[in-house]
């Protein structure tokens, strides 16, 4: 008897993503068509959840989570993470609603976990393949700076630790303190990385094309960028506290 397909699930979270929602679903579904894909909506005021549903009606492959009000990526992530945890997933999924991560890529960030030499690949816009055809200089030295900045805090050799769009083998997420998580934007995604890595998880990277989002609004921000290093910084003490409370206690 042939084994069973891993559960796969694609997380897509969403906050005022009408123009995307649909084309990035099918795109995903297109790629992949044993995934599932979770819509994560933060209570999005112009109809995206409401689109969302509608996809769903029709694909019993979609599913729909609504948040009442917009949280923060990672709160959102988390949410994401234990609700497919609870559903058995064996392989997660996350990436952007707005074709910012392209969907061509997929194959190639889940081939080292159906292969089994990954617990977590990251698709790194850094490492050597990666590019960002479309970004003004300043946009690259400080999101740069940012993977940097948290790799020689951390201790982290991975070259794009602010990016989001990875693949997770779930029993890491199942060993992640996934309530205890700091932070609730883009820091989210040196955090898990991070604690991946205390886990034990073979991280690797793969190298992505990052484009810019085809329709709507870019969400980042200076606030983003702030709580990621206030984030870095509480992660790296806590982590020296622990350590130290450690060897005291020997």
């Amino acid at each position: 008897m042939p084994p069973a397909t891993p559960s796969l699930w694609i997380i897509i979270p969403t906050y005022n993503e009408l123009e995307n929602v649909g084309p990035m679903t099918e795109a995903v579904l297109g790629a992949i068509p044993d995934a599932h894909v979770l819509i994560v909506d933060d209570g999005s005021p112009d109809g995206t959840g409401e689109a969302a549903d509608a996809l769903a009606a029709k694909n019993p492959s979609i599913a729909v989570m609504h948040r009442r009000a917009k949280q923060g990526l990672g709160r959102a992530y988390v949410a994401a993470f234990k609700d497919l945890l609870g559903r058995n997933a064996d392989i997660v999924v996350q990436m952007d609603a707005d074709f910012s991560h392209p969907v061509r890529y997929l194959p190639a960030v889940l081939q080292p976990l159906r292969d089994g030499t990954a617990d977590l690949v990251i698709g790194s816009r850094y490492t050597r393949g990666g590019q960002i055809p479309r970004w003004s200089l300043l946009r690259r030295v400080v999101s740069r700076c940012g993977s940097l900045f948290a790799g020689t805090v951390l201790l982290m050799p991975y070259r794009d630790l602010t990016g989001g769009f990875k693949a997770w083998n779930a029993q890491v997420l199942r060993d992640l303190d996934l309530d205890g998580m700091h932070a609730g934007g883009y820091g989210f995604q040196v955090e898990t990385t991070f604690r991946a890595r205390l886990a034990g998880a073979r991280i690797v990277e793969v190298p992505i094309t990052f484009e810019e989002r085809r329709l709507g609004k870019s969400k980042m921000s200076m606030n983003i960028f702030l709580e990621a290093f206030v984030m870095v910084m509480q992660v790296r003490l806590a982590t020296l506290f622990r350590r130290r409370h450690r060897t005291l206690s020997a």
